[in-house]
């Protein structure tokens, strides 16, 4: 592990304090959809189980990041099965009629990732601050643009308040830069969606100066469309959020220029203990931040 990040780990670790690990205790936990990304948190949660022999973990992902029904149906089969409690990165506010059902069950719930706005009934909340994460990367972006240069918009999910939030954050930190926001469109967090949106983008403004991306797979898509279409990559600027997915080929490419990364298995170990620790009884922070970074490839290295 590289000294950065694990300095990052134990400063989280070190505000955090929590009681005794419970032992014996069965947990569910869900993930969105077959990425990198989540399966560095998976991966991190079977370490955590296997750190607490007590922790059984039955693990189940969506399909995609709009599969709703998949994940009420996981949620309502790991009700079946007995769990006492969900750690879950919710695809959508309308899993929260099974995680109601879930709690009214018994069941404490951890969610890890994005919140859902307006349900209160979450045990705790281990995510990125993605509002602070995108102005990380507007922040970037403001060094390297100017007044009136044109930027094109790769969202995530809209409706989803993470990949709204990376959004958000990322136009307030360009503070007060006036660029010129010439196309913003969803890409559901896919390659292919990230091709076809940039490749758009790039057509209808050859002049484009830059391209954000929400999610690591259309950064990488967006890095593909703009190799494709011949242009230099000191003539484009293009910003990805995630480090997953091909950013890491892109940025040593030298097509993509910076993205932020998250640290999804410290968000899964954090959100996974504190499902533990919640279901013993004990009190935990109702946020919990896993945090976040701006990678370039002159630190590249230390986030391998």
């Amino acid at each position: 592990m590289k000294l950065v990040r694990l300095l990052g780990w134990l400063a989280l670790g070190s505000a955090i304090a929590f009681p005794a690990i419970a032992a014996d205790v069965k947990l569910g936990f869900i993930t969105k959809f077959p990425v990198p990304f989540f399966a560095t948190m998976e991966n991190a949660a079977k370490a955590y189980a296997k750190a607490n022999p007590g922790v059984e973990i039955i693990y189940g992902q969506g399909a995609s990041a709009t599969d709703i029904e998949g994940q009420i149906a996981l949620i309502e089969s790991m009700i079946t099965q007995g769990v006492q409690g969900i750690a879950i990165t919710p695809v959508d506010p309308t899993v929260t009629s099974a995680l109601d059902k879930a709690i009214a069950s018994g069941v404490k719930v951890v969610l890890m990732d994005n919140s859902i706005p307006g349900w209160e009934n979450a045990a705790a909340l281990a995510t990125t601050d993605n509002y602070n994460a995108g102005k990380i990367a507007g922040a970037y972006l403001k060094s390297v643009l100017s007044a009136g240069d044109t930027l094109g918009i790769l969202e995530g999910v809209p409706g989803v308040p993470a990949l709204d939030d990376r959004v958000k954050g990322m136009l307030e930190g360009l503070d007060g830069l006036a660029v010129n926001v010439v196309g913003r469109n969803g890409t559901n967090c896919t390659e292919e969606l990230g091709i076809s949106v940039a490749e758009d983008l790039l057509t209808a403004n050859p002049d484009l100066k830059a391209i954000y991306a929400a999610c690591g797979p259309p950064a990488a898509g967006a890095a593909r469309a703009i190799k494709n279409a011949g242009i230099a990559s000191d003539k484009i600027v293009l910003v990805g959020f995630d480090f997953c997915c091909g950013e890491e080929e892109a940025l040593t490419a030298g097509i993509e220029d910076a993205t932020v990364a998250q640290f999804p298995a410290k968000m899964a170990e954090l959100g996974v203990d504190a499902l533990v620790r919640s279901i013993a009884g004990g009190k935990v922070p109702s946020l919990i931040d896993s945090g976040a970074a701006l990678v370039t490839l002159k630190n590249i290295s230390e986030f391998k």
